[in-house]
């Protein structure tokens, strides 16, 4: 599915998306230590994840980047009064502080109806370890409105509205997973790791990793899912296999970059009745640049790349396309943009090349459809110029764990403007 930006219907309602933010960090000590008290939260907007000292918070849906923003600083105020109250910290990286053994982490404690939340990260940390799960990052979660997909369902002779809704985000998965290395690469802000941590992961090379959470030391599953992205009911049929070969707990443990999910609960039921509704993208850091953990012309440039990806050709990735794109997003979390490559179109060529390359790309389908964006094209490139992320946290935070303290000390006494 090919969207033709000609058409001046579809161009006036390049604005008409949805964005939401899941943005997971770990309270700790001032000392740098994971925090041991429970979950101090009752808001829906203010979860755990994994950890019992893993603070998820969670926006609502926003058609306004500035709205969005503007509510996860509302909920960073929350927390950050009620952190004070428990000389308490949340930690701004990625990767976590001090951890001196898994005695030190605490699975989250879920009661009553939810259980069986426990139980699931207990069968987590039978088959992972306890370690990887202090991995932090943010979610974002993407929606076309549906005025915007009401312009291409009218063109389509498409007659219903619900599969054509469903074949666009297969379509835009796809997509998004061969381009997936671009957003890592661009985003990765995670190259600080306390030896504590590297030990006990058995990471040996920290200098290795622009983000270790992306690369092969991060977030996977011990083998590689390859899925059927035919239809919805292939789709869900592809996970389920796997669940029930035993391989996956459920659904939830597909550790993938990017998940379509349905309104409300994610269970397969739901996506095969009433659809997908957004796109979740998994591969965010946490940005210590921003006081917000992530900055909004990261989150515009995912707009139009989305933009840029639906103008291209359909394309259906096959087992091999797959495991390239897989391949690709680890090796974007590399630091060495020179020395490492990336296969593009059958070609190696270097992780540097290849981001200039696919931002020229963009940039061309920006002046011809989309100029607004310009200056988000503008805002990426510069990062070629000394100015990517990981480049400047290492020039800005030597000393992991007391520069980490000395940030996250002035962002609990800040409104983040």
């Amino acid at each position: 599915m090919q969207w033709d930006f000609r058409n001046k219907a579809l161009r006036q309602t390049m604005a008409c998306v949805e964005f939401g933010i899941e943005k997971e960090t770990l309270r700790v000590t001032p000392a740098g230590l994971l925090s041991k008290t429970s979950h101090p939260f009752s808001q829906d907007s203010i979860d755990r994840d994994f950890c019992e000292n893993q603070v998820e918070m969670i926006s609502s849906v926003h058609s306004d980047i500035k709205s969005l923003f503007s509510e996860l600083r509302e909920i960073h105020h929350t927390v950050y009064e009620k952190l004070a109250e428990m000389n308490e910290l949340l930690w701004p990286f990625s990767n976590p502080p001090i951890v001196r053994s898994e005695d030190d982490i605490s699975i989250a404690r879920f009661a009553g109806e939810k259980r069986e939340r426990t139980v699931y990260r207990q069968y987590l940390a039978g088959k992972y370890g306890k370690a990887i799960m202090l991995f932090s990052g943010i979610h974002l979660n993407f929606s076309f409105c549906d005025d915007m997909l009401m312009v291409q369902f009218l063109r389509s002779g498409e007659e219903d509205y619900v599969r054509f809704k469903n074949e666009v985000y297969l379509q835009l998965l796809q997509k998004l997973l061969r381009w997936n290395w671009l957003i890592v690469y661009l985003t990765a802000a995670s190259p600080l790791m306390d030896g504590s941590f590297a030990r006990l992961r058995g990471i040996g090379d920290r200098a290795r990793y622009a983000s270790p959470r992306c690369s092969e030391v991060g977030y996977w599953n011990d083998f590689l899912p390859i899925l059927d992205f035919s239809s919805i009911e292939a789709y869900c049929a592809s996970i389920q296999r796997y669940v029930d070969a035993g391989r996956l707990y459920s659904s939830a443990e597909l550790y993938y970059p990017l998940r379509l999910k349905p309104r409300g609960s994610y269970c397969f039921a739901s996506l095969r009745r009433n659809g997908v509704n957004h796109i979740e993208l998994r591969c965010l850091d946490l940005n210590p640049l921003s006081c917000l953990g992530l900055f909004e012309e990261d989150v515009r440039f995912i707009h139009l790349l989305i933009l840029f990806l639906m103008s291209l050709p359909e394309e259906r990735l096959d087992e091999d396309g797959q495991r390239t794109a897989i391949e690709n997003s680890k090796k974007a979390a590399l630091f060495d943009d020179e020395k490492n490559t990336l296969l593009v179109n059958g070609e190696q060529i270097s992780l540097r090349l290849a981001a200039q390359n696919a931002l020229d790309e963009i940039e061309t389908f920006a002046k011809t459809y989309a100029a607004e964006f310009l200056p988000t094209v503008a805002y990426q490139k510069e990062k070629f110029r000394g100015r990517r992320y990981a480049e400047l946290v290492c020039e800005r935070f030597r000393d992991y764990i007391p520069d980490g303290l000395q940030l996250a000390e002035r962002l609990r006494g800040t409104t983040c403007a």
